[in-house]
């Protein structure tokens, strides 16, 4: 399957909620395995204060789904108390990829 599309969140965690945001973002694992259009997940630490998630699908309906689904809905949630400002979120295209075979 191609992977065409993707979305690239870019976390800042308020001093002192780092681990819990890495926590937050480790338990989002579980919750993208129920999502069969969301192809790749990836949870990523930048440095000590920003995380970030990219995903990738293969059409725009599995892209809008997974943005309309648990992890959004769970990040706005939690967001006031573990973010230090809003989430830079950014829909983008795939230019290559190699997939895991």
């Amino acid at each position: 399957m191609t992977l065409k599309l993707g979305v690239l969140a870019l976390l800042t965690a308020k001093p002192g909620k780092e681990a819990e945001l890495a926590a937050f973002l480790d338990a989002g694992r579980a919750v993208v395995e129920d999502e069969p259009g969301t192809r790749v997940w990836y949870a990523f630490q930048v440095d000590s204060a920003t995380f970030g998630i990219f995903d990738a699908f293969a059409d725009e309906d599995a892209r809008q789904a997974h943005l309309t689904g648990r992890i959004p809905a769970a990040l706005a949630e939690v967001g006031p108390e573990l973010l230090a400002a809003a989430p830079d979120i950014r829909l983008v295209d795939v230019l290559a990829a190699k997939n895991p075979s």
